[in-house]
C-alpha cells in the first residue's frame, strides 16, 4: 500500500524540470496540475515563467494535458492564453481525468507522468493508473483548509524525503 503514495520523484519546482531530463527518462507526455504546482492556489494566471514552461514542452515535442480538479471557470481562465487542453472536475486520484488526458495523449501509459503537489491526488492517481507520479513542493503554503487537512496526511509519507532539483 505505501508504494501507492511513493512518487517517482520529489522535485522542488516545476522549473526544475527540463524537457531533456524527461526525455532522458523516456517521458513524452505529461499531465499537469495547476494549484499549488504551476502557481499559487490563488493565481488565476499562469505568467510568463508558466508560459515560457509550456511553450518549452511544446517545443520539444513533449505532449502535456492539464488535470484539475478545479471548476471549469478556474481551469478554462488559466489554460485557454497558454492554448493547452485541460480536463476540469477530474476527480483525482479517480481515473477519469487520467484515462482522457492518456487518450488526448495517444502515448503508452510508460511514456507519461503526472506532476503534481499532493499525494492523495496526483501521486495516488498517477499511481493506480500506472504511470510515473511526480511530486512539487507546494509553492504556497496558503491553500483552502481543506486541502491544509490532507497535508496533516501527507507528512508521514514524507517523512525524511528530500526534494531534488533532478530525477
Amino acid at each position: 500500500m505505501k508504494k501507492l503514495f511513493e512518487p517517482f520523484a520529489y522535485i522542488n519546482s516545476i522549473f526544475d524540470i527540463t524537457p531533456d531530463m524527461l526525455k532522458n527518462n523516456g517521458i513524452y507526455g505529461l499531465i499537469l496540475d495547476i494549484d499549488n504546482t504551476l502557481v499559487a492556489t490563488n493565481v488565476k494566471d499562469a505568467g510568463e515563467r508558466v508560459g515560457q514552461f509550456i511553450k518549452d514542452l511544446k517545443d520539444n515535442g513533449i505532449k502535456h494535458v492539464i488535470v484539475s480538479n478545479g471548476h471549469k471557470h478556474r481551469v478554462e481562465e488559466f489554460c485557454r492564453p497558454l492554448e493547452i487542453e485541460y480536463i476540469y472536475k477530474a476527480y483525482k486520484p479517480l481515473g477519469r481525468g487520467f484515462d482522457k488526458a492518456i487518450r488526448i495523449m495517444n502515448l503508452s501509459k510508460n511514456q507519461i507522468a503526472i506532476i503534481g503537489d499532493q499525494l492523495f491526488t496526483d501521486v495516488l492517481g498517477g499511481n493506480l493508473k500506472g504511470i510515473r507520479s511526480i511530486l512539487i513542493k507546494p509553492i504556497d503554503p496558503d491553500e483552502p483548509i481543506f486541502v491544509k487537512f490532507k497535508r496533516i496526511f501527507e507528512k508521514p509519507f514524507l517523512r525524511k524525503k528530500e526534494y531534488k532539483d533532478k530525477f
